[in-house]
Formats: structure tokens, C-alpha cells, sequence
């Protein structure tokens, strides 16, 4: 595992992704690894047993929504990480869970950092946790960050 010479750090712009960064960015800083940072912008659900909007061209509006998280994921890097270190953002579409593994299997990183959101009940039990399918799916050791609850 060792020398570490490449982080993987998926995002979603929530906050406590971003603590995510902050951990996989010192990481990076400590080990002169490079990292890459992922957002996975989730495939728009086309129902075929539904009548179709004309107006609407899905394929159009996906495309728009990449170009969008990857404007957004560049700002995120440049606002977010220090120049020292050697990052690159790169912008998929699917299931989160599954693309953050393909992502792994693909780039082979020493690790990967992940932030849970702390899911619970109903919520965790109805879609499940993005966190924990990659924690047992990963190719590689993962390092989740716990968000803090803001549940009362």
C-alpha cells in the first residue's frame, strides 16, 4: 500500500462531503499524493410506461446537468484545495455507488475517502447508503469521515 501516490475523494457538494475533502486534501499535502476528486451525477429516470414530454429532451438536460457538476466540482477544487497538491476532477453519470467503485477499479488508488451522512431509519432502510455499498465493494481501503448529525 505504501507509498501512497494516488487519493480518490467523491463529492456531492453537500457539507459533509466537503469534510471529506478536507481530510483527502491533507492526505494528499502528507503523502505528495495526487487526488482526484468525483461527482457522480445521477442518471434521470426515464419511464417508458409514462406518456413522454416533447419539450423535454432527457438526454439534452443530462448532458447539461455534466456540464454543470463539472463546472461546479472545478470551482469546488479551486476553492477548496491547496495548489501545492496535484488535483484533477473528473465528472460521471449513474448510480453513485456503483460509479465510485468503477472509478476505483479503474484508477487502482491507495485510498479512498468517503463521507457518510449519517443515515438513519426509514431513510437509510428506503435508499440506502452510497458510504456503506462502496465500504464493501471498494477495491481498495477506504477511509469514511462521519458527518456531523444535525438531526436533533
Amino acid at each position: 500500500m505504501l507509498p501512497v501516490t494516488n487519493i480518490l475523494c467523491p463529492i456531492d457538494f453537500s457539507e459533509s462531503s466537503y469534510k471529506a475533502l478536507e481530510v483527502a486534501e491533507e492526505m494528499a499535502v502528507h503523502f505528495n499524493a495526487k487526488l482526484t476528486v468525483l461527482h457522480v451525477v445521477q442518471d434521470i429516470p426515464v419511464l417508458p410506461a409514462l406518456p413522454t414530454n416533447p419539450s423535454i429532451d432527457v438526454p439534452e438536460y443530462q448532458e447539461k446537468l455534466e456540464e454543470a457538476g463539472k463546472i461546479a466540482l472545478d470551482m469546488t477544487i479551486t476553492d477548496k484545495v491547496s495548489s501545492i497538491v496535484e488535483a484533477q476532477s473528473l465528472i460521471k453519470s449513474g448510480r453513485p455507488a456503483d460509479v465510485i467503485i468503477e472509478v476505483a477499479d479503474e484508477l487502482k488508488p491507495n485510498f479512498l475517502v468517503i463521507s457518510t451522512h449519517g443515515e438513519s431509519g426509514v431513510t437509510h432502510f428506503m435508499f440506502g447508503s452510497v458510504a456503506e455499498k462502496v465500504i464493501r465493494h471498494a477495491p481498495c481501503p477506504v477511509l469514511t469521515v462521519q458527518a456531523e448529525d444535525t438531526k436533533s
